[in-house]
């Protein structure tokens, strides 16, 4: 027997000393006679040194464990990956070899070895029946199954033979205190002739047969500068073709097509290369993406605390995008007897709400995607009204939009829960709120390195000419002086005020569920009028800023699909539930209907989602049985009634994940060594690999202990010690 939390012997000494002196004090003045309270006292001096023993927990070794007791899982990776050519011949069976004729051999005279393979799952493997055809493979589940398989006994260490692609998507973390996994990579970090679709991107469609823009990067191995043919299909069909040279021998290239989706379905486009003879791996040639179709029109609140000329050319540039529903409403002042008046221009059904200048409700105004607060002063607005904006942000996702010089002064804003909110702080005003810039002169442009990668300010596809671009637009008028950015904001663009001073323009931030936007600058309508007629910054810059303020905000009932996944790969099909004030519903009845490509039709229940401790959000688990496009809708009902429908698009086998970037993976392997305290060995370094786990074997037969404190006889002494010890006192007339 040893313990399992030893103190060193002056310690024990010590504690030996004053239990004796604790049980001894206990009964220095009791009037009984000496027999009676040495009893006592020995009963407490017992009693205190077995609650130190059993602190230092003992245990014991179950039983007698020999050198063979100490357990090697040996985990091979069979995932289609490892079925390539290129280790000499096929990974799987140099594998084969590796195992037969030096692995096994070389263990299984010295620890018991199981042979198990990994892929989707773990499961115990023949090593002459190795083949190599899961469709995925899954390190890190893999690894956290082993460790939980053999928990509580002798594991010397983990042998993992794999090419290091880990596909399976698990968040299974790798337990630090467990046996460490040593690692043979299998596979060259730089294999053959080889070409891949790296990457296919899409923009929102906004509406039907409107153009976008679809983004694609390859790349080419082992055949130098010469051409890379990239071919476009919609929903399977030819559609255009390119023929691109690498500047170099891996060197990725980018291309973007426009392309039209159709109405009122999802649309598939794939970028695929054309396979090459003696091709490493023609599966990753082919990469698809799903466009869905154009979401409803964004309903946009455009709220004028005091008329302003900027405004109308605000109002006009939104308006002539279709895909944005512009309400608003305009402070005109009091008429003559003494009522506040305003000008309202909103769809019948919503302008109802806005009589009073701003929607009273947060209800109301949970109904819009964005709202833009021009000139607006504290003043204006109800202490209800300040807090169900910032509500608006946070809770129901929207974007918020704040501009005009009213709104920065120190009446404005400032000090209410809106300032919350905002990338920058109202109250602390500073002459110098930015960083150095290449500013261009009084009130001009400046981009800043976060703008040049920004969504709201790309003005040309080429990086170099969006920022010529915004250096050519004409000074603004005047720029408010505001703080500081807050920590997680994001400065896109600033300019230099009187006396050279540097000053925020365009800052952005992600609050909540929602965003929010300041535009400090006063006169931006001299971006329209000063510059051609036909240049179109002015309207791009401000309808990319309110599209990209509104694109989280969703309706109450919502539903989310992976953008991407495999045939039998268990999906979360996730669905938000929320009322009108966007607060979630927590025993709501959620059904869930998937479409299948073939047209058949699936029903799942969702439960409540254990990783939303917030509530109103559910789960149902969905895998997918071939490839292709599947329809999910989401029905949502209440105590009272239904609370509404949501539905989406997601494909399946857009891209085969097991068969992207071919080559051996040794950063994952090495980050899996490092976590565990194991080695990357190479496949004719076999004696090490033995080495490592004789030296820990002896460790891992000492780790299998029983605690002798922890059963039931070591609870009833403690109980009938205190309990014997109570009944003397109360015998012997002792409280």
């Amino acid at each position: 027997m040893t313990f399992a939390n030893p103190l060193p012997w002056w310690a024990v000494a010590a504690a030996v000393v004053l239990a004796a002196a604790l049980a001894w004090y206990a009964y220095r003045r009791v009037p009984l006679i000496r027999w009676r309270r040495l009893m006592l006292s020995g009963i407490r001096l017992v009693t205190l040194l077995l609650l130190v023993v059993l602190l230092m927990r003992p245990v014991a070794r179950i039983g007698e464990v020999d050198e063979r007791g100490a357990l090697v899982p040996v985990l091979v990776d069979t995932s289609r990956s490892m079925g390539l050519e290129d280790a000499p011949g096929r990974r799987i069976d140099f594998v084969r070899r590796l195992l037969r004729d030096r692995l096994l051999p070389a263990l299984t005279g010295r620890f018991q070895v199981d042979v198990l393979g990994f892929g989707e799952a773990v499961q115990d493997l023949d090593p002459d029946a190795l083949h190599a055809t899961s469709r995925r493979s899954d390190v890190q589940g893999a690894l956290a199954t082993v460790q939980d398989r053999y928990r509580g006994r002798p594991v010397a260490g983990i042998v993992l033979i794999s090419d290091g692609g880990d596909t399976g998507g698990s968040r299974a973390g790798l337990a630090g205190h467990g046996p460490p996994v040593h690692v043979i990579g299998v596979g060259s970090s730089k294999p053959g002739r080889d070409r891949e679709v790296l990457s296919v991107t899409a923009a929102e469609a906004v509406l039907d047969h409107s153009r976008i823009d679809l983004a694609a990067s390859a790349v080419s191995h082992g055949w130098g500068r010469d051409p890379i043919q990239l071919r476009l299909l919609e929903n399977g069909r030819p559609i255009e073709a390119r023929r691109v040279t690498p500047a170099g021998d891996g060197v990725p290239v980018h291309q973007v097509f426009k392309v039209a989706p159709g109405p009122g379905s999802a649309t598939v486009y794939t970028v695929e290369i054309p396979a090459a003879p003696g091709e490493l791996v023609p599966e990753n040639n082919t990469l698809s993406t799903l466009v869905q179709p154009p979401a409803p029109a964004r309903r946009i609140l455009v709220a004028e605390g005091a008329p302003g000329f900027e405004h109308s050319f605000l109002k006009r540039a939104w308006s002539s995008d279709q895909g944005l529903e512009i309400d608003s409403v305009v402070r005109k002042g009091r008429n003559e007897r003494g009522t506040e008046t305003f000008y309202i221009q909103a769809a019948r059904s919503r302008s109802d709400r806005l009589r009073s200048g701003y929607p009273p409700r947060p209800e109301d105004l949970f109904a819009y995607h964005a709202v833009v607060l021009a000139n607006f002063e504290a003043h204006q607005l109800t202490r209800a009204q300040l807090e169900a904006t910032r509500a608006f942000v946070v809770r129901r996702g929207g974007g918020l939009l704040v501009l005009g010089a009213r709104s920065f002064l120190p009446r404005g804003l400032a000090d209410t829960p809106v300032e919350d909110v905002l990338p920058l702080g109202l109250s602390d005003r500073a002459s110098d709120a930015v960083p150095a810039t290449d500013a261009r002169g009084l009130h001009r442009v400046a981009l800043t390195a976060d703008g040049a990668g920004h969504p709201i300010m790309q003005l040309d596809a080429d990086p170099e000419k969006t920022r010529q671009r915004w250096e050519a637009f004409p000074s603004l008028a005047a720029i408010a002086t505001v703080g500081t950015a807050k920590p997680g904001a994001s400065v896109l663009a600033a300019s230099s005020g009187p006396g050279g001073s540097r000053r925020a323009l365009i800052a952005v931030q992600r609050f909540g569920e929602g965003r929010a936007m300041v535009f400090t600058g006063e006169a931006a309508w001299r971006w329209r009028m000063l510059m051609p007629s036909a240049d179109r910054s002015y309207e791009t810059f401000w309808r990319q800023a309110v599209r990209w303020l509104a694109l989280p905000a969703t309706d109450p009932v919502a539903v989310v699909a992976p953008a991407g996944s495999s045939p039998g790969e268990n999906l979360p099909l996730r669905v938000v539930v929320r009322n009108a004030a966007f607060e979630p519903i927590r025993d709501a009845t959620v059904d869930v209907r998937v479409t299948a490509p073939d047209g058949r039709l699936i029903s799942l229940a969702a439960s409540v989602d254990p990783d939303a401790p917030d509530g109103g959000r559910y789960v149902a688990h969905f895998r997918p049985a071939e490839p292709g496009v599947y329809r999910v809708t989401a029905e949502a009902r209440g105590a009272s009634g239904p609370l509404g429908t949501a539905a989406t698009s997601m494909l399946a086998g857009g891209s085969d994940r097991e068969m992207a970037d071919p080559r051996l993976n040794l950063h994952v392997l090495r980050r899996v060594a490092a976590a565990t305290r194991g080695r990357v060995i190479g496949a004719d370094d076999i004696p090490s690999l033995v080495d490592a786990l004789q030296s820990a074997a002896p460790a891992a037969r000492l780790s299998v202990r029983r605690d002798v404190w922890h059963n039931a006889w070591s609870l009833s002494l403690l109980i009938g010690l205190l309990s014997g010890e109570w009944v003397l006192r109360r015998r012997w007339g002792l409280r």
